[in-house]
């Protein structure tokens, strides 16, 4: 479908904004939210891209609700539009399986939905972000659940938060297979410990499913983690952008046929 879409991505750490005009996606900016103040800004250059377009809307996921009425603000005063939400003004484009669905972060729902409608079968998406998440879904596109861990930033802030000596390290691909300094150990431990964890919740996926998935990877952390490992299908940096635009479309047709 062809749309005209300003979708946005309120995370715990970051805002991603993404235009689709006429169903393709266009630069995606992400900002922290220590500045917020360039909210109205970027959304209004985002905006110009799609607003004169036909059926231009907004839509938005978060798993932030503390942000929620000051990115509605901004949108407004950017755009002159409402927010749509995914999750309550638009439906989720997959069925949930979990116990509580509506206690499943959107953006994981998200990831999943724009993973499973491009590959067509089970597979897992691990996004890499201020937590790190390794989600599943079946052949049907059913989210089936998944795991939910600290994430790299957060790891590294407790070794350094939590100890008397450990330092806290820069984020990088560590060398050789020993850690030799204790800077090397920390990075040693992080990396292999969050491929470790990838590895073994995939293989427990693939054990339910009775076949090995694919795994998509996607988070700010995704290219340093997972980039160039045979393990990886592929990394897609702006999954839940597809994913809000998949729901926004969806929600069109559905609307549309009634």
């Amino acid at each position: 479908m062809d749309i005209n879409l300003l979708a946005l991505g309120l995370g715990n750490s970051r805002l991603g904004i993404g235009a689709f005009a006429a169903g393709t996606l266009g630069t995606v900016v992400r900002i922290p939210h220590g500045q917020r103040g360039d909210w109205v800004k970027q959304i209004g250059d985002q905006w110009a891209q799609i607003g004169q377009r036909e059926g231009a809307a907004v839509a938005a996921a978060s798993v932030n609700p503390f942000l929620d009425e000051p990115l509605e603000q901004a949108v407004a005063q950017a755009t002159g539009r409402k927010t749509l939400w995914v999750g309550k003004d638009i439906e989720l484009p997959i069925k949930v399986k979990t116990e509580q669905p509506e206690q499943t972060g959107v953006d994981r729902v998200l990831n999943v939905a724009a993973a499973y409608e491009q590959m067509g079968k089970a597979c897992v998406v691990v996004d890499a972000g201020t937590a790190i998440t390794v989600d599943c879904c079946n052949d049907q596109g059913e989210f089936l659940g998944g795991a939910i861990s600290p994430g790299v930033a957060m790891q590294l802030d407790a070794l350094k938060e939590r100890t008397a000596k450990l330092p806290r390290v820069e984020f990088v691909i560590p060398t050789g297979p020993f850690g030799r300094s204790t800077s090397q150990a920390i990075l040693q431990g992080i990396y292999h410990g969050i491929r470790g964890m990838v590895k073994e919740l995939t293989e427990q996926y693939a054990t339910e499913l009775g076949q090995w998935p694919d795994i998509i990877a996607t988070g700010g952390d995704a290219q340093t983690l997972f980039g160039g490992w045979e393990l990886i299908h592929a990394v897609a940096l702006d999954l839940e952008m597809y994913g809000i635009a998949l729901a926004y479309a969806e929600d069109e047709i559905g609307r549309g046929s009634t």
